[in-house]
């Protein structure tokens, strides 16, 4: 792995995360984290999972998953990375937060590739963890996870608020680039059981225009092909000068003035094309996610109801390839920021009354 340049946008990747700088391998971490090793050892961790706890691992939904992992855990376990539902910290409501670089639970001695799980809780752990995304987009990642934090296990943290197996509990990773939750709906309004984020700095921080192995930029080409198909008017009116703050997604509500161009100022045929932009941004999740993202826009007036924004700052190499962009709804935030790199803030509901709980 590369070491990681500095960025002032992630900087809270913590410098106990690294080895002369350098992101912890296996082996360093099993040997900076003996403590925990030794806790294992004087019998405070759960042994392997019951044959009854071995699900099946290649159907079970990620929520049977999280409830068998849940099962699995010691007394001391739970007290480490278990909270209460409306757990709140220096954070404020923990559950809810999202950031760009963060760890939701202590990363030097918490990684989920870490000694503090069993091996059998740790696949546990990556098998759930990729269950919430599209089969087609494993490999791609995998890859994120590669460039970003030296691969899957090695910078990623968890949590699990309320109770698995009741209708409240939620299910966080969290790591350099990565927010991702799994509540089998029992976060009310919401798509995802929250906001999440997604980014990938594929080959260093400062990237080319072209973003060469970023697996999230043909997102950002398939909305810059739409802002081909506008004419000159329909352009000006979705160019803007000045660009947000890149955590700026709460929600307007009904009738807020939103960047951009409103999307029933389109043609039918560019209206059709948003449409697939949108089915591009939801693609590498699982179905249910996937479904749910539109039942929320449904329920807030579909596309229509959206507005589509391209900035003219921060374009890389001045190609009129616009790097930074956002699709927004009463409350719908799809904030796609390529410049230096790819960072994605997501945030759907279908209240806007929901809030949003995000640092930088």
């Amino acid at each position: 792995m590369q070491p990681n340049p500095h960025c002032p946008d992630c900087e809270n990747l913590r410098a106990s995360e690294l080895v002369a700088g350098r992101a912890l391998s296996r082996r360093d971490f099993v040997r900076v984290t003996g403590t925990v090793a030794a806790t294992a050892a004087a019998g405070s961790l759960a042994g392997p999972l019951r044959a009854d706890q071995q699900a099946d691992r290649s159907k079970a939904q990620p929520e049977k998953l999280v409830e068998t992992l849940y099962q699995s855990l010691s007394p001391a376990q739970k007290e480490k990375i278990c909270f209460a539902w409306d757990h709140t910290d220096d954070r404020g409501l923990l559950r809810t937060h999202v950031s760009n670089n963060w760890s939701i639970t202590d990363p030097k001695t918490l990684n989920v590739g870490g000694a503090f799980f069993t091996s059998d809780q740790q696949e546990l752990i990556e098998a759930l963890f990729f269950k919430m995304y599209n089969p087609e987009w494993h490999d791609r990642i995998r890859k994120q996870l590669q460039d970003d934090a030296g691969g899957y296990g090695k910078q990623q943290t968890i949590a699990i608020f309320g109770e698995p197996g009741t209708n409240q509990f939620e299910f966080v990773m969290t790591g350099r680039h990565l927010t991702i939750r799994c509540d089998g709906d029992s976060t009310e309004h919401v798509a995802f059981g929250g906001p999440i984020f997604y980014g990938h700095a594929a080959q260093g921080f400062d990237e080319k225009p072209d973003h060469p192995g970023n697996v999230f930029w043909p997102q950002a080409l398939k909305a810059n092909k739409l802002y081909t198909m506008l004419d000159g008017k329909q352009r000006q009116h979705a160019l803007v000068k000045e660009t947000p703050y890149e955590t700026e997604v709460a929600f307007r509500g009904a009738g807020s003035g939103y960047f951009g161009i409103p999307v029933t100022e389109l043609s039918a045929d560019q209206k059709e094309f948003t449409q697939q932009v949108l089915k591009t941004l939801i693609e590498p999740y699982r179905v249910s996610d996937r479904d749910e993202v539109m039942k929320c826009l449904d329920a807030q007036g579909g596309i229509d109801a959206c507005h589509l924004a391209f900035f003219e700052s921060e374009d890389i190499g001045e190609d009129g390839v616009w790097d930074i962009w956002r699709l927004e709804g009463p409350s719908f935030v799809w904030h796609f920021r390529g410049a230096p790199h790819v960072h994605v803030w997501v945030n759907v509901a279908d209240d806007p009354s929901v809030k949003l709980n995000a640092a930088g």
